[in-house]
């Protein structure tokens, strides 16, 4: 693919990207400079974009690669990696949000999605937020299918766990109980 081709597909993406790049991130600012960063990246490389490879996965990894390096060159700087604002997020307007209810419950979700670990968050980011399949998402992060299944799997285990009812108290055993105990 040529940069002129590239730079035409390139609108239509921007969203998607920065939307990605701000949930990776948690800052709009950085998510900015990221999206800025990986277009550059993409069009000075846009003739290594494999044929059959769909143009924004390719600049889902860009993105991703991107961060990455932006988090190991402030660790090396400063030693403290980025920090998570859950009030950024909630500038950002749900329009399926109906009742107040649902406003909390939805910030609910966003706190346990920034709880996970950076590798099972970006995983749920692409595959459930951004729909690409299990080997899109493989093919962005540069690890197996596997990887990404079991990250995933992990992902919703770890968020369904924070939602789940607390199972009720033991009751208490009558004497007939404590005999098959033993006690």
């Amino acid at each position: 693919m040529t940069a002129a081709e590239l730079s035409a597909l390139l609108p239509a993406m921007l969203p998607r990207l920065w939307r990605f790049a701000l949930r990776i991130s948690g800052n709009r600012h950085d998510a900015e400079d990221l999206v800025q960063c990986a277009c550059v990246r993409a069009l000075e490389r846009a003739h290594q974009l494999a044929p059959g490879t769909a143009p924004l996965s390719w600049l889902f990894s860009i993105v991703q690669s991107t961060w990455l390096n932006e988090l190991r060159a402030r660790n090396v700087r400063n030693g403290a990696g980025p920090e998570w604002d859950d009030r950024l997020m909630e500038t950002i307007a749900d329009p399926a949000a109906k009742s107040p209810e649902q406003h909390a419950m939805n910030g609910q979700i966003i706190r346990a999605v920034h709880r996970l670990p950076d590798a099972q968050r970006v995983v749920l980011l692409l595959v459930a937020v951004e729909g690409l399949s299990y080997s899109e998402a493989a093919d962005v992060l540069q690890v197996p299918i596997g990887t990404v299944m079991s990250r995933l799997s992990r992902a919703r285990q770890a968020i369904g766990s924070q939602f789940t009812e607390p199972e009720d108290e033991p009751r208490a055993t009558g004497g007939a109980d404590r005999e098959k105990i033993g006690t």
